[in-house]
């Protein structure tokens, strides 16, 4: 059985390979169960979350969430994935979850605003500075190469100054910005990656030919944007799940802003052709994702290929 610890992981993962990875598992389907979650007493919380394909792979990304940690200044989650044969059953590879988990899901938006995003898009607005939102400029510039000028804005803005800073050293036009509304007015591409739990985004902010991703409120209690976002844009989401679970599309519907049966397609049916793609430059995009094993089982195999190759 093979190894990859974060730095192996993240190797084995270059944002483009594992944007095409994704889009062929979409295309491909898997079958993926709903998730097991178990209390651990009073400590913490075990998700277990498996995907396969029959006669070929079977993948399991365990996830611990111990919130205790952080009184001890040890992170709050951790994860592991184990990738096996699905014919045998032999364990093939045990990889880092986090890293994982983390690049597979700003691939996942950057997969949608290959269809969603205009083409000429040049500027990119990152609300939220954590793991998931340093990624998003790596993620989008491997489908939209012309994206330019980078801003990012957080509620802490020691946290966005120290982002833009990181960017900067990676090559990028980064700068961090304190006027939201602002940064949300000029952007061709707003990705969201917070915690938040009411919205940042407004939907009065956002200008024509606008694409809003949103990956952070991942609970029906989250959300990153108004219900004025959902009721002025044309949205997709990246699995049926999302209808479920996803404060933003729930708090709208709610409100009478946002009719589910509109939603216009999810990445399986935007990868195999089968739901509309942006219809044109002036209309407004939103796309809302929640996550899903399948995109945990694309990221494993092309970590364990890569590795055999």
């Amino acid at each position: 059985m093979l190894t990859f610890d974060a730095e192996a992981t993240r190797a084995a993962l270059p944002m483009a390979a594992l944007v095409d990875a994704l889009r062929a598992m979409f295309v491909s389907g898997c079958e993926v169960p709903a998730r097991h979650v178990h209390a651990v007493g009073d400590a913490g919380t075990v998700l277990l979350m498996p995907a396969w394909r029959v006669g070929r792979r079977l993948g399991i990304k365990t996830v611990n969430v111990f919130p205790g940690n952080t009184a001890h200044g040890l992170p709050a989650l951790h994860a592991v994935y184990t990738l096996f044969d699905a014919t045998t059953g032999a364990p093939l590879a045990q990889i880092d979850g986090g890293e994982i988990t983390a690049r597979r899901t700003v691939a996942a938006s950057a997969l949608a605003a290959g269809w969603l995003a205009r083409h000429d898009a040049r500027r990119l607005l990152v609300v939220g500075a954590g793991r998931v939102a340093a990624l998003v400029p790596e993620a989008m510039r491997a489908v939209r190469p012309g994206l330019a000028q980078i801003e990012v804005w957080n509620h802490r803005p020691a946290r966005a100054a120290a982002l833009a800073g990181r960017w900067r050293a990676e090559g990028l036009d980064a700068r961090a910005v304190t006027d939201l509304e602002r940064a949300v007015r000029e952007a061709d591409i707003v990705s969201c990656a917070t915690l938040a739990t009411s919205p940042l985004v407004q939907g009065r902010w956002l200008a024509e030919g606008t694409h809003l991703d949103l990956v952070g409120a991942f609970t029906p209690q989250m959300c990153e944007a108004d219900a004025d976002c959902l009721r002025r844009c044309r949205v997709w989401v990246d699995t049926p799940e999302a209808l479920a679970k996803a404060g933003d599309l729930l708090q709208a519907a709610a409100a009478g802003a946002f009719d589910p049966a509109a939603v216009q397609g999810t990445l399986a049916t935007l990868a195999r052709g089968e739901a509309p793609v942006r219809g044109s430059e002036r209309e407004r995009t939103l796309f809302k994702s929640v996550g899903t094993a399948l995109e945990d089982l694309a990221a494993a195999e092309l970590v364990f290929d890569g590795a055999r190759r």
